[in-house]
């Protein structure tokens, strides 16, 4: 079985793979000071619910913007799996070339979502991620990386809005909204992150295609991508598994080396 792991500045998300099938994915928080054994045992926590024992693991990928915590689960790998990581990073072979001023810039959940985008739909395409940051990255039919934009994400907006403004409560973004002219507070609050975001990703979107002077495939993946995707004119498609999907993508394509 394969194992993926993909390290966002938010939550870890883990995957395991059996014969190119993902079999089982779990959601954690990041927390950037946990020891190795401490993510073993709730590795193996996870496994035991799902009748996967450590030993079925014989293969790793990870893929992690939070360096601190690289180095962490790379010893949990080798220690406690007994496997040695593919790391998404420099050198490493994803099949898509990087038109970046400086490729080493482009973070790796960037890149694997691109990746796993191709080769579903093999078309140019724009893919929203809705995570820490709401990032948009462009790839040609061609199959190329060309850039992207990155804006705040959803949550790390909701959080500047609740820790400046004393008065306003927290809210939920699990729904859509019933209506923009909402009649209380906590509503009005989700009419206009998720209203406003839509709206945000369209205009980003138009954008793009102007400037690029081409249509676009959009994708939007992320733990939020369903609540604001159904709220754009833009997002054609929500795909919930595009990083574990490119990481075992990119894990096959370097496993040999």
């Amino acid at each position: 079985m394969l194992l993926t792991i993909d390290v966002g500045n938010t939550n870890i998300v883990i995957g395991v793979f059996k014969d190119n099938r993902l079999i089982n994915d779990w959601r954690l928080r990041t927390e950037k000071d946990m020891t190795s054994d401490e993510f073993f045992i709730m590795l193996r926590n996870l496994f035991a619910y799902s009748d996967i024992g450590p030993a079925d693991i014989n293969d790793a990928i990870i893929s992690c913007v939070v360096p601190p915590l690289l180095n962490i689960l790379e010893y949990s790998c080798y220690n406690y799996l007994k496997v040695k990581p593919v790391i998404v990073g420099p050198g490493i072979k994803t099949g898509m070339p990087i038109h970046y001023d400086n490729p080493k810039e482009v973070g790796a959940d960037r890149i694997v979502n691109s990746v796993a985008a191709y080769e579903k739909y093999k078309t140019s395409l724009i893919v929203v991620d809705f995570g820490t940051a709401t990032t948009f990255d462009v790839v040609s039919k061609d199959g190329e990386y060309l850039g992207g934009a990155i804006s705040p994400g959803i949550i790390i907006s909701c959080e500047a809005l609740f820790l400046k403004a004393s008065k306003l409560p927290r809210v939920e973004l699990f729904s859509k909204p019933k209506r923009v002219v909402a009649k209380d507070t906590i509503s009005s609050m989700n009419a206009g992150i998720i209203y406003g975001y839509a709206g945000l990703v369209d205009g980003i979107i138009d954008r793009i295609k102007a400037e690029m002077e081409s249509e676009f495939t959009v994708i939007a993946t992320g733990g939020l991508a369903r609540v604001v995707a159904s709220e754009t004119q833009s997002i054609q498609h929500v795909e919930d598994g595009l990083t574990l999907e490119g990481l075992r993508i990119i894990y096959q394509r370097n496993k040999h080396k």
